[in-house]
């Protein structure tokens, strides 16, 4: 934004916090937050990540000053200065963080899920508002926090599944909530992508010039660098890195559920695949999962495919590769990014939509960028996507511990598998602690 003292942006700060935490629970009834900042400032932003979904995620701000990047990987931080010649420059996300100080109102966060959470715990607690890619966190431990965290410093936040800014998934929420499944009992998701298997290299090599290692690794235990294994990308398959398929794709296509059936913490969560691997996720994996009874809804049995165990058929009809498939007690509706169908076609042939009770988003990051500016609600704040990737990463957890979980999403405790325990929280290296 333009530039202010120091005081009066800590003044701002202050006196927004109380507004802030209604826009982290998804309501805002107005106050400090949207009186402060006029529409047509630019809010001055860091970006952590500057590559592949980096890349597409600074695009989508390009509205706001771009005043500091971070990257650890110098061939996209040269990029990226040459796209934001002004921007000053960092290696560290935690210098950026603390040099950039009152410079600075906002983060985005886009880089390994493993880094996700130590990046934004640290922006939060400096009062900065985030937008970080999903899934949030690397641990159920971690969401909790940053979801409380968040409400605690009163910043405006979104979590990146831009898909929930889609029109389809709106209407799809309005029918299921319009009761015209009648009590949806059942949701079942799968998604035919696989990142898995394979062994951790025997031998390291060099990193390259252009890769800081040490910072790629961040939190995680020290491990040689291994061409091709790792990064770019591959790091979704390696538990010290990512969460699988899982991780990558349950915060998309589980937030449908999630949103049309209001659901939050489950009560039992098991899951079956291979052998569990020590160093890499599965190829294939279904978990169940059992929320209880909510603001008068029926219970819900959600269950999760993915890889080469997602199913062929559901509730009677074939399905594609990936989508949602509800199941109630006057109907069936399948649903993915850009459609959905009702079943039997018969009785739904004639079938008229619900009047539209959820508007028209602005767009995923710029609902973001207006919260920050106004104390305009997100709809994927770290309140509600917090609770979404607890649950999406409590499937890994019942999957390598081998057990079925009975759940206290409260205090975040499987009440009948001691073993979860080093599952749900994590060990840190010094100096990356989340805590």
């Amino acid at each position: 934004m333009t530039r202010r003292s120091n005081s009066t942006r800590r003044d701002f700060l202050k006196s927004t916090t109380a507004g802030a935490a209604a826009i982290s629970a998804g309501v805002f009834t107005g106050g400090a937050l949207a009186q402060s900042r006029s529409a047509n400032e630019k809010l001055n932003i860091g970006c952590i990540g500057t590559a592949n979904q980096a890349r597409f995620s600074i695009g989508n701000i390009g509205s706001e000053n771009i005043v500091a990047v971070c990257d650890i990987d110098s061939t996209y931080l040269d990029r990226a200065k040459k796209d934001f010649p002004a921007a000053r420059t960092y290696v560290d996300y935690r210098e950026l963080i603390e040099t950039e100080g009152d410079k600075i109102d906002a983060v985005t966060v886009a880089i390994a899920d493993h880094n996700h959470a130590p990046a934004t715990i640290r922006a939060i607690r400096a009062g900065k508002h985030v937008y970080c890619e999903k899934p949030l966190t690397h641990s159920v431990h971690e969401a909790r926090l940053i979801a409380e965290a968040s409400i605690k410093h009163g910043v405006a936040t979104q979590m990146g599944t831009q898909i929930h800014a889609g029109d389809n998934y709106r209407r799809v929420v309005e029918i299921v909530q319009a009761g015209v499944l009648g009590d949806v009992t059942e949701a079942h998701v799968w998604v035919g992508k696989g990142w898995g298997g394979g062994e951790r290299p025997a031998d390291g090599q060099q990193a390259p010039k252009n890769l800081n290692w040490d910072l790629w690794l961040g939190p995680a235990p020290v491990r040689d660098f291994a061409a091709g294994r790792y990064h770019p990308a591959q790091w979704r398959k390696w538990w010290a890195f990512g969460q699988g398929t899982l991780g990558d794709m349950g915060c998309h296509y589980m937030d449908l559920p999630f949103w049309a059936l209001k659901l939050r913490h489950p009560t039992h969560c098991e899951a079956e695949g291979p052998a569990v691997h020590e160093e890499t996720c599965p190829l294939g994996l279904t978990v169940r999962y059992k929320f209880p009874e909510r603001d008068g809804l029926k219970p819900v049995n959600l269950t999760w495919y993915d890889g080469n165990m997602i199913p062929r058929e559901v509730a009677g009809q074939r399905v594609p590769g990936s989508g949602v498939m509800f199941v109630g007690s006057e109907g069936t509706m399948f649903a993915d990014y850009g459609s959905y169908k009702l079943f039997p076609r018969e009785k739904f042939a004639d079938f008229k939509p619900p009047a539209q009770t959820i508007p028209k988003s602005i767009g995923h990051h710029a609902e973001w960028i207006k919260a920050c500016k106004e104390g305009t609600p997100t709809t994927c704040n770290f309140d509600y996507s917090g609770a979404l990737t607890e649950t999406v990463l409590l499937g890994n957890v019942a999957y390598r511990t081998g057990k079925a979980l009975e759940w206290d999403g409260k205090n975040l405790e499987a009440t009948n598998v001691e073993e979860a325990a080093s599952l749900i929280r994590k060990e840190y290296r010094p100096g990356w602690e989340v805590v």
